[in-house]
């Protein structure tokens, strides 16, 4: 694959925008993901124009349509903010990004919950302009804020998000034909069905009419890919997880000693009572493909969905 690339607030990469003239630089962020991404640094305050250090701004007014107003002389500086957050979201298609980590809090960049003030006290909350023309720019990107990845399941679900992103891309791409298709899924099957199983149900009728005579084939990728990454927004839990696993035991009937079986159901309900971590009965399933040689499962993103080295699925 190509390097995946991933936009991130510049301040969150320690460069000195913010306007007192500082930086939020993070460490997960820069340490420890920048060994698997490419950072494409935006920061929509200074690339618009304005000075570093510069007046502080906020939010006002609508929250489905708020204004960004300096705070302290008042100054409106709404249109042109707009014009250059749509032209700098449009720039961004040429970077493929696979997806996209904003600063929280802020008038421009946060995603969720940004305070909106309506007479000069916050009100419902809102959207920072430059986030929204991102998320209204690419619908199916995954988005999110540097404060919500200290959340464990948060992050998580946002870095298997950006690498199925990646994987799905480089699929489409390479102008695939049904059977690719058919692959492609199959590969994915176990990790769709983590996140939901309706969802899993759904893409594979899809899947399965694809190589239908007059099928539309563009318009059954578009699908396939709103439906792929609509599944994996959802959260897996370690019900969801339970259930996989429990399917993957399947594959195994017939080969499995009746010890080997004991002790497959014992750590799946160690890791169901939130004893041991989702990497722990997964060692184990990997243990018995190598062993037993399953093919499918071999194929199956769900046992490596993301870099081991990043630990995530080490969490109890």
């Amino acid at each position: 694959m190509e390097p995946i690339k991933l936009g991130v607030s510049a301040c969150l990469l320690g460069r000195n925008v913010r306007y007192d003239g500082g930086h939020k630089r993070d460490a997960y962020i820069v340490e420890t993901l920048g060994n698997f991404f490419s950072f494409v640094p935006v920061c929509p305050e200074v690339e618009f124009g304005l000075p570093i250090p510069r007046e502080s701004m906020r939010l006002v007014g609508d929250p489905e349509a708020p204004r960004l107003v300096t705070t302290r002389s008042g100054k409106d500086l709404t249109e042109g903010m707009l014009a250059f957050c749509e032209k700098r979201a449009e720039a961004l298609t040429g970077e493929k990004l696979r997806g996209f980590i904003f600063k929280k809090d802020s008038p421009s960049s946060g995603l969720f919950r940004v305070k909106v003030y309506a007479d000069g006290v916050p009100g419902r909350p809102g959207r920072g302009l430059f986030a929204a023309a991102v998320a209204r720019r690419f619908p199916l990107l995954p988005l999110e804020e540097e404060g919500r990845l200290n959340d464990p399941a948060l992050r998580e679900n946002f870095i298997e998000r950006v690498f199925a992103y990646a994987r799905l891309g480089e699929f489409l791409e390479g102008d695939p034909g049904p059977g690719g298709l058919v692959e492609f899924h199959t590969a994915h099957k176990l990790l769709v069905m983590s996140h939901s199983v309706a969802l899993y149900r759904e893409l594979g009728a899809l899947v399965a009419g694809a190589g239908v005579r007059g099928a539309d084939w563009k318009a059954i990728l578009g699908r396939y890919k709103e439906l792929f990454m609509k599944a994996l927004a959802l959260q897996a839990t370690e019900k969801k997880n339970v259930n996989v696993l429990m399917h993957i035991m399947g594959y195994f009937k017939g080969v499995l000693s009746a010890d080997e079986k004991a002790e497959l159901l014992e750590i799946i309900g160690q890791y169901k009572n939130r004893l041991v971590p989702l990497v722990v009965p997964l060692t184990l399933v990997k243990h018995y493909i190598r062993k037993y040689g399953e093919p499918y499962l071999a194929k199956q993103f769900y046992l490596s969905p993301h870099p081991a080295e990043l630990m995530l699925r080490n969490r109890v």
